[in-house]
């Protein structure tokens, strides 16, 4: 089972801005943060200099993604590329953390009358 920490620490801060950045510079609109996945086991396989994977768990909207990167530590901050890994939807246990979505029914809510919430296996 995955653990997804919505937390970043700080060793792993400086990789996950540049793979967010990686990631937002391709897209027509932003993704934020929601978590990382497994940071404990990124950082206790991560070595210096050596490349390592960081899966992320992103969203923008009522949209959350779950993608890995793989970044390669340089003189100016690091490398990243997208990691081939053919991730279907983030399951249950990686959806968004608690909070991610503060304000997006408020927001569906003044354009509408009402909102129909769906469920579907434990995902938005």
């Amino acid at each position: 089972m995955s653990n997804l920490v919505e937390e970043i620490p700080q060793e792993l801060r400086a990789g996950v801005d540049a793979a967010l950045s990686f990631w937002n510079q391709r897209q027509p609109e932003p993704f934020k943060l929601t978590g990382v996945i497994d940071p404990d086991r990124v950082m206790a396989a991560r070595t210096p200099d050596a490349e390592f994977e960081l899966p992320l768990v992103l969203c923008r909207g009522d949209l959350c993604i779950r993608e890995s990167f793989l970044l390669r530590p340089t003189l100016s901050g690091f490398d990243v590329r997208h990691a081939d890994t053919a991730a279907a939807d983030p399951p249950g246990e990686v959806d968004p953390l608690p909070g991610a979505r503060i304000g997006w029914l408020d927001e569906v809510l003044a354009k509408h009358d009402f909102a129909l919430i769906h469920f579907y296996r434990g995902l938005w």
